[in-house]
């Protein structure tokens, strides 16, 4: 059990990451939206799209969980404070859902980091 959670809320949260790349690397239009409503359209959205797919990819492995979870908490971190500053909480009538799961990835990400704070090197 100690070493399922751990691995469950990795895969939680690399599932968040990059199953939303679909909507950023084809331009969905919520995505392109998005982009353009915060002056980062379309350079922010490939690149917070490739961001992510590394972090995603460097939380399952054992070694760089600490780094995919530091990227997504800086990512992740942005994309709240651009739901507070510009775009609101609700986006296209989606009930808060983007900003729901935003805030949940933080959260996770910042327990993940937590659980792995012995392997974080500083150079």
């Amino acid at each position: 059990m100690k070493k399922i959670v751990p691995l469950l809320l990795r895969i939680i949260v690399a599932i968040i990451l990059i199953q939303t790349l679909r909507f950023k690397f084809t331009a969905h239009p919520d995505s392109v939206y998005i982009f353009t409503k915060v002056g980062l359209e379309p350079y922010g959205r490939i690149g917070t799209g490739i961001i992510e797919l590394i972090a995603g990819v460097l939380l399952l492995i054992p070694k760089t969980i600490w780094i995919g979870a530091m990227l997504t908490l800086g990512i992740i971190g942005g994309a709240i404070m651009m739901h507070l500053t510009k775009l609101g909480i609700e986006i296209n009538n989606d009930g808060g859902v983007l900003f729901i799961t935003a805030v949940a990835t933080f959260v996770l990400s910042a327990v993940i980091l937590w659980m792995n704070r012995k392997d974080v090197k500083f150079f």
